[in-house]
């Protein structure tokens, strides 16, 4: 009888660690713990951790670029499904999505991810064109369920502060985002972009995030961009740990059945 008992309460605990390494990377990870593969050889002076649908923001604001101050970012969230999208957007009048400048990612049929901009002016439906800033550059990743963006856009001087607006969706019809969920957190998923008055910060400092942050410096930023249109579809993942955490689950399920 006791041992029956020892013998429950081991495999117990074994399948709660199991499930505890099944949870989503961009769930348990913090944006400092993220790094970034070399194919996408990108480092950002800040990261946050967006407080809505498992998403961060990485970001390098560098006000001394010419002829405009830039915004260098990679964006990362789940989709709501495997076939979904991620959109992450400034908005200059209000902090909602009506009237935001949108970036959003998706997968098209043949498997690539790409990048497209929404000036979004109506909740019930959009339709792709240019958006208020100046892309300079734009790509996306997807990877065990991750979406990346990676973008410069080109910002008017002058600004200290901007809205941001994030947002994720199930599907993707006809090439064309198909309506998100109207839960809690896609409700919630706004916040206030913080730029900071300085360039971008020199090497070898240690980054810091928070809602709103400041932009105070930390690692080094990713090379000037060139003006560009159209996508830079990639398809590695810039999110390190999946095969480790494979890797434990196999010994633990190995251990729960060698029981």
């Amino acid at each position: 009888m006791a041992s029956s008992l020892r013998f429950a309460s081991s495999s117990l605990l074994l399948l709660i660690a199991a499930v505890s390494l099944l949870v989503s990377p961009a769930i348990s990870q913090t944006c400092k713990s993220q790094t970034f593969g070399t194919q996408s050889n990108a480092t950002f002076a800040n990261c946050v951790d967006l407080p809505a649908l498992g998403a961060f923001l990485h970001y390098t604001y560098d006000s001394s670029a010419a002829p405009n101050p830039t915004l260098t970012l990679a964006f990362i969230a789940p989709p709501a499904s495997p076939d979904g999208w991620v959109a992450w957007a400034l908005n200059p009048t209000a902090p909602a999505m009506a009237g935001a400048q949108a970036l959003v990612a998706f997968r098209e049929a043949n498997g690539s991810a790409v990048v497209k901009t929404y000036n979004i002016t109506s909740y019930s439906s959009i339709a792709e064109s240019p958006i208020a800033y100046e892309v300079l550059s734009r790509r996306a990743e997807f990877s065990g369920g991750v979406m990346t963006i990676f973008a410069t856009l080109e910002l008017p001087s002058g600004v200290a502060e901007l809205n941001q607006v994030w947002q994720v969706g199930a599907s993707v019809r006809n090439g064309v985002p198909a309506v998100h969920a109207f839960g809690p957190e896609n409700l919630s998923s706004t916040g206030t972009l913080r730029l900071g008055s300085t360039a971008a910060p020199p090497t070898g400092s240690t980054g810091n995030g928070a809602l709103a942050p400041t932009g105070s410096g930390v690692n080094a930023p990713p090379p000037p961009p060139t003006r560009e249109s159209g996508n830079d579809t990639a398809g590695s993942s810039m999110i390190y740990g999946g095969g480790f955490r494979l890797y434990g689950i196999l010994v633990l399920l190995g251990l729960f059945f060698s029981l």
